[in-house]
């Protein structure tokens, strides 16, 4: 039997210039830091290796490690992920044209490891059609480097249908993290908060004739690890890197050494949410959860959507109606945010990432709340790209295309609004200096024709103001108190949105602090 037990900077005098690395984590769940170290060291006293292409499906850091150790001009020549919107470094290489820049969808990056790890050629999914994804926009080339090159993304028919197909990218080396390894390379994650799509990049690393090495934190005689507890086979495993810093290189996330109530090994007595405080984000997420149902899957984005929705069914009383699901494979307890966004304390399962990704696109979401960066009047929605900087599309494409229904909460008006309220109506202290709703977005992250052509439940909530996607466009709904239609709404809009005839108060009650007593309501509700 071969040794596979290897030092971090050991493997990393292995990697050769123009490899290509896969690397698999969700914000800090899965980063491994002791060899994504050794490689950043190893860079910056030789040069070497250069020109990489660094390919990963989740954003993967907390602004500080993770990819991050590897954002250096020349180290990567080329980058194809899904998500920098916690990567300041890898945002301005990006937009400074340092690196060629792909950015596919979180999902279908995940089943492409699925699929080139069964021997397929690539992919194909309609996730992304009529989004910047599609190749009659911008194929998923989203810096001016990139552009010069070859879309990784094709259009296709099959039975006279469109999709788009992700070709396979072959895969040199894989990094990967689990909790203990035998001395063949068998691996177990029992103290990993995600399993997340760990299997899959080694068996594609492994179909393309590459080299698998692992982190992790116990190192065990070979028979000795539970065949059940075993997520990696030591048939995939090349080299076991064992970390000799678990608390600062081998943490469970970004904010916790080890919580097994993250994992699920331990549920808590009683789990309550931080109560938010009464803002306009808080009434956003007040009308937005008036969009629910008893029993309604829910999936949570980023922002206002994962700050207030939780915290609001929670102070209703409707947490315990409705299955609260994330992306990176976690259904039930309670979602995390921020750089921990992810995860989940007193989970009732924990999926691997992409079997989560084929429950959404399969259409297993009753309800998404999302966040949105820019609007326009056809419907489409802008969350991956913001001037010259691009944040990615995540695994928002995949999930918006197919929930049932959509609900985009976002504030008006964006940098400096500011409100109060006064006898339940709104008063705009100072309005936002950039506008959201414009004449055209930036880059098209959803797709306000696709959801038409399938009739899609589009649901737009703002503090002052509720739109719903029709045929024609937004529609104006709702207003809130106080509010004019031409002086607070119109006037701060890059276009003049249908109003409906029977345009409607927004409910009073969102305005005052108190809870809103929605219960009854919401469980009346029907999808």
């Amino acid at each position: 039997m071969l040794e596979k037990r290897i030092k971090a900077e050991a493997f990393a005098e292995l990697i050769e210039d123009h490899t290509t690395l896969a690397v698999c984590g969700f914000t800090l769940m899965g980063a491994c830091e002791d060899i994504l170290k050794a490689i950043e060291s190893r860079y910056k006293e030789t040069k070497k290796p250069e020109q990489l292409t660094l390919v990963h499906a989740a954003g993967h850091s907390n602004r500080k490690h993770g990819i991050e150790h590897l954002a250096h001009k020349g180290l990567v020549g080329r980058i194809i992920g899904a998500h920098w919107g916690l990567a300041p470094k890898w945002s301005n290489l990006i937009s400074t044209n340092e690196v060629e820049a792909h950015c596919l969808s979180q999902g279908q990056l995940t089943h492409l490891f699925r699929d080139m790890a069964g021997g397929k050629p690539g992919t194909y999914s309609k996730v992304g059609l009529g989004t910047f994804l599609d190749p009659r926009l911008e194929g998923g080339c989203v810096n001016e480097k990139a552009q010069e090159k070859e879309s990784f993304v094709e259009l296709i028919q099959i039975k006279e249908e469109e999709y788009l197909f992700y070709n396979q990218i072959p895969i040199d080396v894989c990094i990967l993290r689990g909790t203990t390894a035998d001395e063949f390379g068998n691996i177990t994650m029992e103290d990993e908060a995600l399993k997340l799509e760990t299997l899959s990049i080694a068996q594609a690393t492994k179909r393309f004739g590459g080299k698998v090495a692992v982190q992790v934190k116990n190192f065990v005689k070979r028979g000795t690890l539970p065949a059940r507890q075993v997520v990696i086979p030591g048939t995939c495993v090349d080299y076991i890197v064992v970390t000799e810093d678990a608390e600062s290189n081998h943490r469970q996330t970004s904010g916790s050494f080890y919580n097994p109530s993250y994992t699920g090994d331990v549920k808590e007595p009683s789990i309550r949410m931080e109560e938010q405080p009464f803002n306009a984000r808080k009434v956003i997420g007040r009308r937005a959860i008036q969009e629910l149902f008893d029993g309604a899957v829910v999936n949570l984005g980023t922002g206002i959507p994962g700050d207030t929705v939780g915290p609001v069914c929670d102070e209703e009383g409707v947490l315990e109606n409705i299955h609260l699901t994330v992306e990176s494979g976690v259904i039930g307890g309670v979602p995390l945010g921020g750089v921990d966004f992810g995860i989940a304390r007193s989970p009732d399962a924990i999926l691997d990432h992409p079997s989560q990704f084929d429950y959404y696109i399969g259409r297993g979401v009753d309800v998404t709340f999302m966040g949105g960066a820019e609007f326009d009047h056809q419907g489409n929605v802008n969350v991956s790209k913001f001037g010259p900087v691009t944040t990615g599309c995540g695994g928002f494409i995949d999930i918006t295309q197919n929930a049932h229904k959509v609900v985009f909460c976002s504030t008006f008006t964006a940098s400096g609004l500011k409100v109060s309220y006064d006898n339940k109506e709104l008063k705009i202290d100072q309005e936002g200096k950039v506008q959201k709703f414009v004449d055209q977005v930036q880059q098209v992250t959803f797709s306000g024709e696709y959801a038409k052509k399938k009739n899609q439940d589009v649901v737009l909530v703002t503090e002052r103001a509720v739109f719903q996607l029709t045929k024609e466009g937004l529609l104006l709904t709702e207003i809130a108190p106080g509010m004019d239609i031409e002086t607070d709404i119109v006037a701060h809009m890059g276009f003049r949105p249908n109003i409906s005839e029977g345009l409607k108060q927004m409910d009073q009650r969102l305005f005052h602090p108190e809870p809103m007593g929605l219960k009854k309501e919401i469980l009346a509700n029907t999808l």
